[in-house]
Protein backbone atom coordinates (compact mmCIF):
# COMPACT_ATOMS: atom_id res chain seq x y z
CA UNK A 1 0.00 0.00 0.00
CA UNK A 2 1.23 3.48 -0.89
CA UNK A 3 1.50 6.04 1.89
CA UNK A 4 1.61 9.71 0.99
CA UNK A 5 4.59 10.42 3.26
CA UNK A 6 6.69 7.54 1.90
CA UNK A 7 8.04 9.52 -1.03
CA UNK A 8 9.08 13.07 -1.58
CA UNK A 9 6.48 15.04 -3.52
CA UNK A 10 7.24 17.12 -6.59
CA UNK A 11 6.48 20.22 -4.53
CA UNK A 12 9.24 19.30 -2.10
CA UNK A 13 11.68 18.00 -4.74
CA UNK A 14 11.37 21.11 -6.88
CA UNK A 15 11.33 23.56 -3.95
CA UNK A 16 8.02 25.01 -5.12
CA UNK A 17 6.91 26.30 -1.72
CA UNK A 18 10.11 28.31 -1.33
CA UNK A 19 9.81 29.49 -4.92
CA UNK A 20 6.23 30.60 -4.27
CA UNK A 21 7.35 32.63 -1.28
CA UNK A 22 10.44 34.13 -2.93
CA UNK A 23 9.00 34.84 -6.37
CA UNK A 24 5.66 35.87 -4.88
CA UNK A 25 7.39 38.48 -2.72
CA UNK A 26 9.30 39.70 -5.77
CA UNK A 27 6.07 39.92 -7.79
CA UNK A 28 4.26 41.77 -5.01
CA UNK A 29 7.06 44.34 -4.83
CA UNK A 30 7.15 44.79 -8.61
CA UNK A 31 3.37 45.21 -8.81
CA UNK A 32 3.52 47.71 -5.92
CA UNK A 33 5.58 49.93 -8.22
CA UNK A 34 2.55 50.05 -10.54
CA UNK A 35 0.41 51.13 -7.59
CA UNK A 36 2.81 53.99 -7.01
CA UNK A 37 2.81 54.99 -10.69
CA UNK A 38 -0.86 54.73 -11.68
CA UNK A 39 -3.75 56.55 -9.99
CA UNK A 40 -6.16 53.74 -10.96
CA UNK A 41 -4.24 51.08 -9.02
CA UNK A 42 -5.76 51.47 -5.58
CA UNK A 43 -4.01 48.60 -3.85
CA UNK A 44 -1.76 45.60 -4.42
CA UNK A 45 -2.02 42.91 -1.78
CA UNK A 46 -1.44 39.24 -1.27
CA UNK A 47 0.80 36.53 0.03
CA UNK A 48 2.96 34.13 -1.88
CA UNK A 49 1.62 33.83 -5.40
CA UNK A 50 -1.95 34.88 -4.57
CA UNK A 51 -2.00 38.59 -5.41
CA UNK A 52 -4.81 41.06 -5.96
CA UNK A 53 -4.58 44.34 -7.88
CA UNK A 54 -7.50 46.61 -6.95
CA UNK A 55 -8.58 49.00 -9.70
CA UNK A 56 -10.17 52.31 -8.68
CA UNK A 57 -11.20 55.56 -10.34
CA UNK A 58 -8.82 57.40 -8.03
CA UNK A 59 -6.95 56.67 -4.81
CA UNK A 60 -8.81 59.30 -2.81
CA UNK A 61 -12.38 58.09 -3.38
CA UNK A 62 -11.39 54.44 -3.96
CA UNK A 63 -14.50 53.99 -6.11
CA UNK A 64 -14.21 50.84 -8.24
CA UNK A 65 -13.05 51.43 -11.80
CA UNK A 66 -16.03 50.99 -14.17
CA UNK A 67 -16.42 47.49 -15.53
CA UNK A 68 -15.96 48.59 -19.16
CA UNK A 69 -12.56 50.06 -18.33
CA UNK A 70 -11.50 47.00 -16.36
CA UNK A 71 -12.56 44.83 -19.30
CA UNK A 72 -10.36 46.87 -21.66
CA UNK A 73 -7.33 46.47 -19.39
CA UNK A 74 -8.06 42.74 -18.98
CA UNK A 75 -8.37 42.30 -22.77
CA UNK A 76 -5.11 44.17 -23.37
CA UNK A 77 -3.30 41.89 -20.90
CA UNK A 78 -4.82 38.81 -22.53
CA UNK A 79 -3.87 40.00 -26.02
CA UNK A 80 -0.27 40.46 -24.87
CA UNK A 81 -0.10 36.97 -23.36
CA UNK A 82 -0.98 37.34 -19.67
CA UNK A 83 -4.14 35.75 -18.31
CA UNK A 84 -5.39 37.12 -14.99
CA UNK A 85 -8.60 36.53 -13.11
CA UNK A 86 -11.17 38.93 -11.78
CA UNK A 87 -12.78 39.20 -8.38
CA UNK A 88 -13.87 41.54 -5.64
CA UNK A 89 -17.27 42.80 -4.63
CA UNK A 90 -17.56 44.90 -7.80
CA UNK A 91 -15.31 42.66 -9.92
CA UNK A 92 -12.73 45.45 -9.65
CA UNK A 93 -9.76 43.36 -8.51
CA UNK A 94 -7.43 41.51 -10.84
CA UNK A 95 -6.45 38.16 -9.34
CA UNK A 96 -2.93 37.06 -10.14
CA UNK A 97 -2.48 33.33 -9.49
CA UNK A 98 0.46 31.97 -11.49
CA UNK A 99 1.74 28.41 -11.22
CA UNK A 100 4.15 27.61 -8.41
CA UNK A 101 7.00 27.10 -10.89
CA UNK A 102 6.95 30.74 -12.10
CA UNK A 103 10.33 32.45 -12.41
CA UNK A 104 11.38 36.04 -11.81
CA UNK A 105 11.80 36.36 -15.57
CA UNK A 106 8.15 35.33 -15.99
CA UNK A 107 7.19 37.92 -13.37
CA UNK A 108 9.11 40.62 -15.23
CA UNK A 109 7.18 39.76 -18.41
CA UNK A 110 3.80 39.77 -16.64
CA UNK A 111 4.48 43.06 -14.85
CA UNK A 112 5.61 44.67 -18.11
CA UNK A 113 2.40 43.51 -19.82
CA UNK A 114 0.24 44.85 -16.98
CA UNK A 115 2.21 48.11 -17.05
CA UNK A 116 1.63 48.44 -20.80
CA UNK A 117 -2.10 47.72 -20.41
CA UNK A 118 -2.38 50.36 -17.67
CA UNK A 119 -0.45 52.84 -19.81
CA UNK A 120 -2.80 52.19 -22.75
CA UNK A 121 -5.76 52.78 -20.43
CA UNK A 122 -4.28 56.06 -19.25
CA UNK A 123 -3.77 57.20 -22.86
CA UNK A 124 -7.34 56.20 -23.82
CA UNK A 125 -8.74 58.07 -20.81
CA UNK A 126 -6.74 61.19 -21.65
CA UNK A 127 -7.99 61.12 -25.26
CA UNK A 128 -11.65 61.09 -24.13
Amino acid sequence: MYHFNDECTAIEEDGLQKNSKDVGTYMLLELAKLRDKFEIVGDVRGKGLMIGIEMVTDKESRRPLPSEEINEIWEDCKDMGVLIGRGGLYNQTFRVKPPMCITKRDVDFAVEVIHTALQKHTERAAAN
